[in-house]
């Protein structure tokens, strides 16, 4: 599996890049704040809705410490979709949250 640290993935979204970033956070938690842009599709909702996922992009999975989303792009890889596991989750993020 495929993985990047928050500052990684902060350092990708300043310069510009397009990133799908996917938070699998529960509902309390993103409403504190999740990485602009994020789609929020909790990790207990994902079988049902990884739909909503285009397997041809490659998709960054983010959770509170890393190991939800861990588990979300384990699952996503196995059903054919491109995935980045961020490391860290947003424990480890510094950037800008919305």
């Amino acid at each position: 599996m495929k993985q990047l640290t928050a500052k990684e993935v902060e350092q990708k979204l300043s310069k510009g890049e397009k990133l799908n970033i996917v938070d699998v956070r529960e509902d309390e938690e993103v409403a504190a704040g999740k990485i602009p842009g994020a789609k929020h599709i909790p990790l207990g909702s994902l079988e049902e809705r990884k739909n909503e996922l285009n397997p041809s992009e490659e998709h960054v999975m983010v959770c509170r410490s890393g190991g939800r989303s861990g588990r979300a792009s384990e699952f996503l890889e196995a059903n054919g979709c491109k995935v980045i596991n961020m490391t860290g989750g947003m424990l480890a993020w510094e950037g800008k949250t919305e």
